[in-house]
């Protein structure tokens, strides 16, 4: 068994309000990832494994990373995004709720949405709450039961469902974690006998100095 670094994409594109738009990395997002590799080399952290998911914002944050590894990133699709946007879209459309404009929507907003996806309240969300808890701790499991340290590229409602299993969060709860979830943050999971154990929550030390930031950012 090894350490799992989980790491939300860098910063994409923000201003889209459906899916296929907000896949690709803003130039914010990319000197993030840059970043966030060369913190990765300075201090000499190597992994013997990288996983993305299989989203293009994904696959360029590991791109940005350059993560030392001689191994080809492995893409799996077990490791995407809630679909956000379609289940956003699907409760305004059903309840009347209306897809936020800005951040502090967001925030009201997320609890909101959770709640009515795990309640079963959205009709033909596309994935259930409970089949998207079942892949994320079936690739999580699978993935720290591998030799060597893993790195995983993926997104903020993925790393949210992580903390929910690992943490044992109810959905309020996990709604705050994905809250705070920064973009390129880092999150540590230790296999332990007795499950998984999370060492490291959102933490940003290729950001975490005066003249970078500028560059932390939520959404």
């Amino acid at each position: 068994m090894s350490f799992v670094t989980l790491v939300r994409h860098g910063q994409a594109n923000s201003s889209a309000r459906e899916e296929e738009s907000y896949d690709q990395l803003s130039p914010l997002g990319w000197q993030q990832s840059e970043w966030l590799g060369g913190y990765f080399r300075q201090s000499g952290e190597r992994f013997a494994r990288v996983y993305t998911g299989t989203l293009r914002r994904h696959i360029e944050t590991a791109e940005g990373i350059a993560p030392d590894c001689a191994e080809k990133p492995i893409r799996d699709e077990r490791l995407n995004e809630m679909t956000y946007f379609y289940l956003a879209m699907a409760l305004e459309r059903q309840h009347g709720i209306p897809m936020p404009q800005d951040r502090e929507q967001f925030i009201a907003h997320m609890p909101v949405l959770l709640e009515h996806w795990q309640g079963n309240r959205i009709d033909n969300p596309g994935e259930t709450f409970a089949d998207f808890e079942t892949r994320v701790r079936a690739v999580l499991t699978e993935i720290a039961a591998g030799e060597g340290r893993a790195l995983v590229v993926t997104s903020g409602g993925l790393i949210g469902m992580a903390m929910r299993i690992v943490m044992r969060l109810d959905v309020p709860a996990m709604a705050h974690a994905c809250l705070a979830i920064e973009n390129s943050s880092l999150h540590r999971i230790q296999p332990l006998s007795t499950g998984l154990a999370l060492t490291q929550f959102n933490a940003i030390p290729h950001l975490d100095t005066p003249e970078r930031q500028h560059a932390r950012s939520h959404l």
